[in-house]
């Protein structure tokens, strides 16, 4: 991740991009990947592995306590938002620690990517997966969201924590299945290869199940409930946006745009200029990997702020964390204070 110190005053030599209707450089330009003989340098430096080490220090304890906090929710009320909200942080984990430390941290700057090809492969597959199961609960979450809303009834007749369970169950398996044909996905960092048909394939089999097909769902699903919610409101009734309804148009939102840079930068590393061949692909990605993996650990700061249950129950979570360090420090034979029990949350109180 380093420059490779073959620039002079300073600057990289950069590589040259196709003209839309340049004549002169049209034959140069006829296959995606020109012959030129340099690799791109990482004009972003020590950056982005400051940044992945801050996310992950900082993002990895605050999923972990989002996850607690969740769970105790969830056990509470057996409402299926709270174990929808659970399964997506536990795969916010899942690729802080597969993605963002073993990938980012561990493969790309400690060992400079000097790793055997069926270990990078292996963790391809966990990488996507992961990928996948975050998405697609995303996906669950919203179609629960839509049919509470716009279906109350049957959402109350069908849903059940079992049922819930089951779902996530479901998606996990998927996704755990469908990473697999990502075992043979090319490494843009490290093969000089050009793209063959099955890299290809791969890669629009990413955009579609990761971004494109889920943003549609999203789209769809939150143009309902708001439309919905427009209803109401010119009916006479009080539009109300539940916390659970916000909280979901949060989180698309921000997968949404977190990961829309990713997804058209390689786009044009497919089709216009590789990131092995020019400096400028090559920090868009790096940057562009750095705000989609924001998305992981954002979802705490949206939850606080939306709910007070939620921000209650975080508090209890450490408050019950810091209590037994408290005893402990206590000298022995001194009889501790009594503590009294935090409030338990109001009869039928939301997200």
């Amino acid at each position: 991740m380093g420059l490779e110190g073959r620039e002079t005053a300073g600057q990289p030599r950069v590589t040259l991009l196709p003209t839309p209707n340049g004549s002169g450089l049209s034959q140069e330009f006829e296959s995606h990947w020109p012959e030129i003989p340099e690799r791109s340098p990482c004009v972003a430096g020590v950056i982005p592995v400051i940044y992945y080490s801050v996310l992950l220090g900082l993002g990895l304890p605050v999923s972990l306590l989002t996850a607690v906090a969740l769970g105790r929710l969830a056990t509470r009320t057996r409402k299926p938002s709270y174990y929808y909200l659970l399964a997506l942080t536990a795969s916010d984990i899942i690729i802080q620690v597969v993605i963002v430390f073993a990938g980012f941290l561990l493969q790309g700057a400690l060992l400079a990517r000097q790793v055997p090809q069926v270990v990078v492969r292996v963790a391809n597959i966990l990488e996507f997966a992961a990928n996948h199961a975050s998405v697609w609960i995303a996906i669950l979450l919203t179609v629960d969201r839509y049919t509470a809303l716009c279906h109350p009834l049957h959402h109350r007749a069908a849903s059940s924590p079992g049922r819930t369970r089951r779902a996530i169950a479901a998606i996990l398996s998927a996704a755990l299945l469908t990473g697999i044909p990502f075992y043979w996905w090319l490494d843009v960092w490290r093969d000089a290869d050009s793209p063959s048909t099955l890299d290809e394939v791969l890669k629009w089999a990413h955009f579609l199940t990761v971004y494109f097909i889920p943003c549609g769902v999203f789209l769809v699903t939150n143009s309902a409930i708001i439309h919905r919610l427009r209803r109401r409101g010119q009916s006479g009734l009080q539009p109300r946006v539940g916390k659970s309804t916000a909280i979901l148009l949060g989180i698309t939102t921000l997968f949404t745009l977190l990961w829309a840079p990713r997804v058209f930068v390689m786009l044009y590393h497919m089709y216009v200029a590789p990131v092995h061949r020019d400096w400028r692909v090559h920090l868009a990605l790096d940057v562009a990997n750095m705000v989609a993996m924001l998305n992981t650990a954002v979802n705490f700061g949206l939850y606080c702020f939306v709910s007070k249950t939620f921000r209650v129950t975080v508090r209890q979570v450490i408050h019950d964390a810091y209590l037994p360090c408290t005893l402990a420090s206590q000298p022995e034979g001194k009889a501790a204070k009594p503590v009294m029990e935090p409030l338990g949350l109001p009869k039928g109180a939301e997200v």
